[in-house]
């Protein structure tokens, strides 16, 4: 995205009201986060001072030229000397996937999705552990059709470890969870709160920003309920969630396999999320019915 010189904050315009408000809220629980890591403001003030760098040197160019030091420290407020020093350990930082993310997605998604691995309701069966015991439809042959390089011990250690599977009385190896999400190894979930969290926001900044076609980013949301109503409709949004994820899971693996047989498109990454939260109103702020939000613009 290249930014036209009206939208350039180095024009000294006063920030939306709006806008602030809104950061407020968005930053609330994530400040949340960092205090409860440990994460202090000193730390948090350099991390976004490098951010500030990356976002105005990708985002704000002036006719796709690479800006200079003096234009991101114009644009960005950074000061001169830091812009060159962060653009330095910009170059050198990499992000790193766990492992356990890597290959467990692909994993999941077959064990979730392939017919030979679904009993008569649409579920996950429970794998013998051995290709001796169990055939192919075994966990050592989900694991020998992802990779040849891990065995399959050291994936069920790891997500025997993370809560992923468990034993049944029969000693099968079952998922724990319709989607991947790791119970207990936190870097797992960090990686997926950093994905899902980005993917939502930047569709959320795309929208309001007014930058094309809008995405599709909806809720919805009632502060007038009783604690029994919100359990209701909790379980209802897992149940109606899981299956949309589910099916477009399955569309997408299909898709993936034909796309890849056209090298010479353009591959494009997609994220389709869904969470539900509640928490308790003060009593001042009961009187809202409740509302369905239209896409953010």
């Amino acid at each position: 995205m290249q930014h036209s010189e009206k939208n350039d904050v180095s024009t000294g315009s006063l920030p939306s009201q709006g806008v602030v408000i809104a950061l407020r809220r968005v930053l609330f629980p994530l400040v949340r986060l960092m205090l409860a890591q440990g994460i202090t403001y000193p730390y948090v003030a350099e991390l976004l001072k490098g951010l500030f760098v990356e976002v105005t040197n990708e985002e704000f160019r002036m006719d796709a030229k690479i800006p200079t030091d003096s234009r991101v420290s114009l644009v960005s407020g950074v000061h001169r000397k830091d812009v060159k020093r962060l653009k330095q350990d910009i170059a050198a930082g990499t992000e790193i996937i766990p492992a356990t993310v890597s290959l467990g997605t692909r994993l999941v998604s077959i064990w979730t999705n392939l017919p030979q691995y679904l009993d008569e309701n649409n579920r996950p069966k429970p794998l013998s552990r051995f290709i001796r015991e169990g055939g192919e439809i075994s966990f050592e042959g989900l694991v020998g059709s992802v990779s040849s390089d891990i065995r399959s011990r050291v994936v069920l250690d790891e997500w025997l470890r993370l809560g992923i599977v468990y034993f049944d009385d029969q000693q099968r190896v079952c998922l724990n969870n319709e989607a991947f999400i790791p119970a207990k190894g936190f870097n797992e979930k960090a990686f997926y709160f950093g994905h899902n969290v980005h993917d939502h926001t930047a569709a959320a900044v795309h929208n309001l920003l007014g930058g094309g076609q809008p995405f599709f980013e909806r809720s919805v949301h009632y502060d007038a309920l009783s604690t029994g109503s919100v359990s209701l409709l909790a379980k209802r949004s897992k149940e109606l969630g899981m299956q949309t994820l589910l099916a477009i899971n399955k569309d997408a693996m299909e898709l993936e396999k034909n796309d890849a047989l056209d090298s010479g498109k353009l591959k494009q990454r997609m994220t389709l999320g869904i969470y539900f939260f509640s928490e308790s109103v003060p009593p001042e702020e009961t009187d809202v019915k409740g509302s369905t939000t239209e896409e953010s613009v």
